[in-house]
């Protein structure tokens, strides 16, 4: 993400002004500190785009799961109304139509946490930077009063 650059180019040019003597404060240049903050400010709504395009993407890729599920269980569904007529194969219908079913389920719960865990990762990680944006954008302010 380009904001990470931003925020060390940010750090790095409070690393390198000019220290007030006994005091924890020290001189940056204005403009280049205002120049960061408002490229930050222009790369932040991407970022947030970024993540709403994740979390769009986890819903399709949860409904996409849900629909092949679907679908799988139906598929069995027909299987097993076309073979009631004999006994043996009705039998081994449904056996294997549970077991179509199971694993259709298990394959959907699977994609589903799957999904939910990537979507909250990234999710995380863009509420962190965010975080961390803030942070140092507040305490900046804070230094400039």
């Amino acid at each position: 993400m380009e904001i990470l650059t931003i925020l060390e180019t940010l750090e790095d040019l409070v690393e390198k002004g000019v220290s007030v003597p006994f005091s924890g404060k020290c001189i940056v240049n204005r403009d280049e500190i205002l120049e960061t903050i408002k490229e930050m400010r222009l790369n932040l709504p991407d970022d947030l785009k970024q993540a709403k395009w994740v979390k769009e993407e986890r819903q399709r890729i949860l409904l996409e799961a849900q629909k092949e599920a679907n679908s799988i269980i139906k598929d069995a569904e027909s299987k097993i109304m076309s073979l009631v007529d004999e006994h043996e194969i009705t039998k081994k219908a449904y056996e294997q139509s549970n077991e179509i079913v199971a694993n259709a389920q298990k394959n959907a719960r699977e994609i589903r946490m799957g999904t939910r865990e990537y979507a909250d990762g990234v999710l995380n990680k863009v509420e962190e930077i965010l975080k961390d944006t803030l942070e140092v954008i507040q305490l900046n302010r804070e230094e400039l009063k």
